[in-house]
């Protein structure tokens, strides 16, 4: 088990990578040229290969195996972090964007590869939660590196000396997966060669629209569509927004970048890893109650905030404290999702695990893109108090959504279904 924990880490690690380079590095980088809140929310458009996975998922379930797409999709990233060296942001911004827009696209495919190993590797309720808790702090790790921890050395360092860095960190990951014992596990192999050997499977992959009938008719897909496409929303406006406000009334890009991008990421990789424990101990729906309540009750703390306009070292401690505490509980809830996300996957037939995987992902991703850019330009028409109580309330919805799930939806279903006997 701890050869999958190290190998599924460290790949989520570096697929972790371009989110953090795009989510904190590139808009305080923007804010500080001058440009609006509505401008740098539209550059979430460079995640929209994201979106566009679940088209080629089939290709990955059917074609070659999962080590050669790995380590092609690593050595892809390698080779785009070394052109993106020789670039300088201040007079190449057009691309530094399609830099970020091949990274996302190599990565998104990378994670089709990834999860489909991960859903045959992971096998029973206690190596489900320990795999997501993996995943998801792998992942977030990746984001705290390139986000935060280059954010605040990228005055000294440079732009070129970064993505150096960044290349000699995938070329050694691309070496790594080439070797790595565990993807030559009998099950993963056994799926692949199932799926090969499947007739009624090619003509599903020129018949599409019977694949979207099976993913639609796996027990538990429709609630858990609707639950990740609007599960962040309320979220996601406040932790892409409230930095930003941050910026510009009480707090300097190099502060930002240490207090938002290392230690409440902190704050929210432990929160991911506590999901991961309390996995193994308590059934999911009464732990998803709990927590989305206690969100809603952050966010009531945060949006209080807002009304201080003036700097102040108490301001800046309350900010730190509400930054906190919403990444940790967001880690929390996201490790629970992609648990939920997994389980039901695990119900799908064997060669379409990894679209099935990947389509929920892809709705997962597409939610939180849609509203992170549009916060920006509901902060730019209504201000940032009216912007965060419209938030709110967005959270408040989602925490009853599950709440009702847990006693009459698919959450009671699953909570049943794990209790210990």
């Amino acid at each position: 088990m701890n050869d999958k924990l190290v190998f599924l880490g460290l790949l989520y690690f570096v697929q972790g990578i371009p989110y953090g380079l795009q989510s904190s590095l590139l808009p305080v980088y923007l804010r500080g040229a001058g440009h609006s809140l509505t401008r740098i929310g539209f550059t979430k458009i460079l995640y929209f290969p994201w979106v566009l996975k679940v088209l080629w998922a089939p290709l990955v379930d059917r074609v070659g195996t999962k080590r050669r797409w790995l380590v092609g999709t690593v050595s892809g990233l390698a080779l785009t972090c070394l052109t993106s060296a020789a670039l300088a942001p201040e007079a190449h911004i057009w691309g530094v964007a399609g830099t970020l827009l091949a990274m996302n696209s190599l990565a998104s495919v990378q994670d089709i590869a990834v999860d489909g190993a991960a859903v045959g590797l992971l096998k029973g309720r206690g190596e489900l939660g320990l795999g997501n808790t993996a995943q998801v702090v792998g992942y977030k790790a990746g984001s705290v590196f390139a986000g935060g921890g280059l954010l605040a050395v990228i005055d000294v360092a440079g732009w070129s000396w970064m993505f150096m860095l960044l290349t000699f960190v995938y070329a050694g990951v691309a070496l790594f997966v080439w070797g790595a014992p565990v993807l030559d596990d009998e099950t993963v192999r056994g799926q692949q060669a199932d799926a090969s050997r499947k007739g009624v499977q090619g003509a599903d992959a020129v018949r599409p629209w019977r694949i979207w009938r099976k993913l639609l008719a796996v027990p538990g897909t429709p609630w858990t569509v609707l639950y990740v496409l609007t599960y962040k929303l309320g979220e996601q406006g406040a932790v892409t927004m409230f930095p930003l406000f941050l910026l510009d009334h009480h707090m300097t890009a190099r502060e930002l970048g240490f207090w938002n991008g290392v230690i409440a990421m902190g704050f929210s990789i432990c929160g991911s890893s506590l999901g991961g424990l309390l996995l193994a101990q308590f059934s999911i729906g009464a732990l998803m109650r709990r927590v989305f309540v206690l969100r809603t009750i952050s966010m009531v703390f945060q949006s209080s905030l807002l009304t201080v306009l003036e700097p102040s070292p108490t301001m800046k401690g309350m900010a730190v404290l509400s930054m906190s505490i919403q990444h940790f509980l967001g880690g929390l809830i996201t490790t629970l999702t992609f648990t939920t996300m997994m389980h039901c996957t695990q119900r799908a037939e064997d060669g379409i695990q990894a679209t099935h995987y990947s389509f929920l992902a892809t709705l997962e991703v597409l939610g939180k893109l849609t509203f992170s850019a549009l916060a920006g330009g509901v902060v730019d028409w209504f201000g940032f108090q009216v912007a965060f109580l419209f938030f709110l309330t967005l959270s408040a919805g989602t925490a009853l959504h599950v709440w009702t799930a847990t006693f009459t939806g698919a959450l009671r279903e699953h909570q049943l279904k794990e209790q210990p006997k």
